[in-house]
């Protein structure tokens, strides 16, 4: 009788096809127990295909559905039901009902230097101060060098695209002359892979900068793996023990990082660090525009009755004498700017990752409702605590008065410093006692004391009638 480990290993050499030769020669065995030996493997494969024809494929087909292709789980649910198959059986009659693509070889690809960069996005999940977040990451790579550049954005629309690809290609101080990216509906405005159809307003965008968009086929990441590998390595490496305090600590942070940790770490496949390949491939990339192309997205709005201009749910404050008028606004991606016939009128810090909020300029809104303490001009403050009596003659003047009473005040004062004490506090409680608040009649009183100790007047020069 033949031990059952040559047994095992015939078995193997006959699958990989050798001949009854060599394993007689190779296993030392004649080769009618190399036959014997075979058709028993045989014979034991076609009782476990009986075995498996028990299982119907329509049942596999319907488990395979339900379980979402978790092989393990329907070998569970046939026995939960009685039938008791190997998980071998099993993974060949989801084969047999083809119920799974096989695997196919995985291609190389081999970049020129300035031939093509990569960009795609990925959602994480982080925190920014005490708050968890799902932030898109944005990350573009020079597929020759491996140069990466990371963002992270709290939504990605076709806006927030183009500042980080101005950001990354001013990162990157050139543009490669094609940038493959995925079926996005950010830069595609219909179709997928060979027939996709760039949007014109990212066409026209790529233009300024030198280079086209691409989309890979559909199914076939593989196609730009640096910029997919790359988000692996930011989960793992950048986000691991860091904390931020704000988006805009966190984008430092993440710049920080590409620059000390991604693009000086020498790759194994690249013999160098990617930002030694990128000083080589410097020279093949476009250069950027002589004059920087500033990104934001316009839009017209009226003010409101509260001198606020809305955008995206948020409102920014503009002076309140443009209340009701129409303005322009500019969003950029960290700033708001509101402009008025030509002429920038406020310019606030964009309210980002927030909802229903609002940002007030102090000089925008002056109080709707003032208080006495409030409404004191620098010339009723120098007039303060001089005597009790000009202080009630100031808060009866103030009544009278619109606004702050700056004019009024200022006069108040100059009568002050022009005039004696005594004659300016007699005239003023005079006519504090008769009501009068007229200036004029005022200094009038103020000069009928003073007149023949400073002023040769006769009393006709200083009648007010």
């Amino acid at each position: 009788m033949i031990a059952e480990h040559k047994q095992q290993m015939i078995q193997i050499m006959h699958q990989q096809g050798l001949s009854i030769r060599e394993i007689s020669r190779t296993q030392e065995v004649s080769r009618k127990v190399v036959r014997r030996v075979i058709e028993e493997g045989v014979r034991t494969q076609r009782k476990n295909h009986r075995e498996g024809e028990t299982v119907d494929l329509e049942q596999i087909r319907r488990l395979f559905q339900q379980t979402k292709g978790n092989a393990v789980r329907i070998l569970e649910v046939l026995q939960e039901h009685g039938q008791k198959i190997p998980y071998s059986t099993l993974t060949r009659l989801v084969r047999e009902a083809r119920l799974r693509n096989h695997k196919k070889r995985a291609g190389a690809y081999h970049f020129e230097p300035g031939e093509e960069m990569q960009h795609d996005t990925s959602p994480h999940r982080l925190s920014i101060g005490e708050k968890t977040v799902t932030a898109q990451c944005a990350a573009l790579v020079n597929a020759y060098s491996r140069k990466a550049f990371v963002q992270y954005y709290p939504r990605f629309t076709r806006f927030e695209a183009k500042c980080f690809l101005s950001a990354a290609i001013t990162f990157m101080d050139g543009t490669c002359s094609r940038c493959g990216i995925d079926n996005t509906h950010v830069v595609l405005a219909s179709g997928s892979g060979a027939d996709a159809l760039i949007a014109p307003e990212m066409e026209a965008f790529a233009r300024i900068y030198g280079f086209e968009f691409f989309a890979h086929a559909v199914g076939d990441p593989n196609r730009k793996a640096p910029v997919e590998r790359l988000f692996h390595y930011v989960e793992n490496n950048f986000l691991a023990g860091r904390t931020f305090s704000s988006w805009r600590d966190l984008n430092q942070q993440a710049q920080t990082w590409c620059v000390e940790v991604a693009n000086a770490k020498e790759k194994r496949h690249l013999g160098m660090s990617p930002q030694a390949a990128w000083l080589i491939e410097k020279s093949f990339l476009k250069p950027l525009p002589t004059i920087p192309v500033p990104v934001y997205k316009a839009f017209t709005r009226v003010v409101d009755n509260s001198a606020f201009v809305h955008l995206d749910t948020n409102r920014y404050s503009v002076p309140e004498r443009l209340l009701g008028k129409k303005v322009d606004v500019h969003k950029y991606l960290d700033r708001v700017r509101v402009y008025h016939g030509g002429r920038k009128v406020a310019d606030h810090p964009r309210l980002i990752d927030q909802t229903h909020s609002r940002i007030t300029h102090p000089g925008h809104h002056p109080p709707l409702f003032r208080k006495p303490g409030d409404t004191q001009c620098d010339q009723e403050l120098k007039l303060a605590d001089f005597h009790p009596d000009l202080d009630a003659y100031i808060c009866e003047l103030k009544k009278r008065v619109r606004g702050r009473g700056v004019s009024q005040f200022r006069r108040l004062l100059e009568f002050k410093r022009s005039y004696p004490a005594d004659a300016f506090l007699a005239a003023v409680m005079q006519a504090h006692r008769y009501c009068l608040y007229d200036l004029n009649r005022l200094e009038c009183m103020i000069l009928e004391r003073v007149a023949g100790d400073f002023f040769q007047l006769d009393r006709e020069d200083v009648s007010c009638d």
